[in-house]
């Protein structure tokens, strides 16, 4: 897994309706930590999940499916263990969205 960090003020909605909308693939990952400063998304045909905190931006790039698919499973057992999770999956209303993450076998942590 490649990971990359950066520096990005502002807040979370312009990865909401920019490069990490739904139309461009991308679901959100829902935790009860979201603010307007902090949020997740992640990519499977990219296999990237994208996480934005105050500005800080980390970029976990998965070298496969498989590293993907539990990638996202520790994040939602991480935002357990600290008492913001279950983190969940939206795909919102897009059936091709939903059936990417379906395949990777992660349907039971799908909104």
């Amino acid at each position: 897994m490649k990971i990359t960090r950066s520096f990005e003020p502002g807040d979370r909605y312009r990865y909401d309706f920019g490069i990490c909308s739904p139309a461009r693939g991308w679901a959100q990952v829902d935790t009860a930590q979201d603010a307007s400063w902090f949020g997740t998304w992640a990519s499977p045909a990219e296999r990237t999940i994208l996480n934005y905190a105050e500005g800080d931006v980390t970029r976990q790039v998965c070298e496969s499916d498989e590293e993907f698919a539990q990638a996202l499973r520790d994040l939602d057992q991480w935002n357990r263990d600290h008492g913001y999770g279950p983190a969940r999956i939206d795909p919102g209303l897009d059936p091709a969205l939903k059936a990417a993450f379906e395949r990777l076998g992660l349907g039971d942590i799908l909104h």
